[in-house]
């Protein structure tokens, strides 16, 4: 039942983590293991050999279900984004502003009554509407077609700062490849590698080592964050939230043929509802999955 478990958490962050808007982070946060992920991954990079070999059993069996969720987004998603950009992006904002709500509710204890650090949700709100407004404002995307010097460079720091990202609830790593124009590029890159096209691999491994270079960086400060500025850092997460509610709306004119952003006329009300939804189904998921993966214990003990 771990497995399953551990799987089931990795298939929903590599959905939300493979579409601008949506963060992987939130979707932890929301089924309940950020803390364990972000702890995980610490381990592995300094952690002493017992807190190591748990670490990698763990992220093993995240990692089986991300690989999985991330082919089938590749394959699916971005498909439905293109021709369903509307709906997909109304689905979104739900899920989102909903999602809002429950990270409050189960992080009360952290903010409740440290209401002076209300300033850290704005400047995580203000944080995400600038990273979109660049975006919106840049030209077409780069190509992964020729390898250059620069375009090798580019790409890993690309790819650290949007790990970086992937990794905090709220704010979208998919966002962050938008603004730097090689979002289309390596979505398209790992499909080409899907259909067993490898003339994409040399710029996917540049942007794989970049993904590892940002991890190292950047857990450690995020475990510490947590241990001690959590209040702070709950109120940061809430607003990179909010301000991916703006990002959700802009989603339409990231598309290859850009549309204009989500407005009332387009704006889909059974879509957004549908995203209450879905945040309904992974609490559920996230309760049952839970307690039948204690039960063994309770049963031993």
């Amino acid at each position: 039942m771990s497995l399953l478990l551990n799987m089931f958490r990795g298939f929903c962050m590599a959905i939300a983590d493979s579409v601008p808007g949506v963060s992987g982070g939130t979707i932890a946060f929301l089924l309940g293991f950020y803390d364990r992920f972000i702890g995980s991954l610490n381990d592995l990079i300094t952690g002493p050999n017992d807190k190591r070999k748990e670490a990698v059993i763990f992220l093993l069996k995240w990692g089986i279900g991300w690989v999985i969720g991330f082919c089938l987004s590749v394959l699916v998603i971005s498909n439905l984004f293109e021709t369903h950009v509307y709906a997909l992006s109304s689905l979104f904002f739900g899920l989102t502003f909903f999602a809002i709500f429950v990270v409050a509710r189960e992080e009360w204890d952290s903010i409740k009554g440290r209401y002076l650090n209300i300033i850290f949700l704005l400047v995580g709100a203000a944080i995400v509407v600038a990273i979109s407004v660049i975006s919106n404002n840049l030209g077409e995307s780069k190509s992964f077609d020729s390898i250059t010097v620069g375009l090798v460079i580019y790409t890993f720091i690309a790819a650290m700062l949007a790990i970086s990202a992937m990794v905090l609830p709220g704010i979208s790593g998919s966002t962050l490849l938008l603004c730097f124009e090689i979002y289309i590029p390596v979505i398209n890159s790992v499909k080409e590698l899907l259909h067993l096209n490898f003339k994409y691999l040399p710029m996917l491994i540049v942007f794989g080592l970049g993904i590892v270079t940002g991890v190292i960086l950047i857990i450690k400060s995020v475990k510490k964050c947590l241990e001690k500025y959590r209040s702070q850092t709950i109120y940061t997460v809430l607003g990179l939230m909010v301000g991916s509610l703006y990002a959700v709306l802009q989603g339409p004119t990231t598309l290859d043929d850009p549309q204009p952003a989500v407005s009332l006329d387009t704006f889909n009300i059974i879509a957004f509802i549908g995203g209450a939804l879905v945040l309904f189904i992974l609490e559920a998921l996230r309760y049952i999955m839970e307690k039948k993966s204690e039960e063994p214990e309770s049963q031993s003990e």
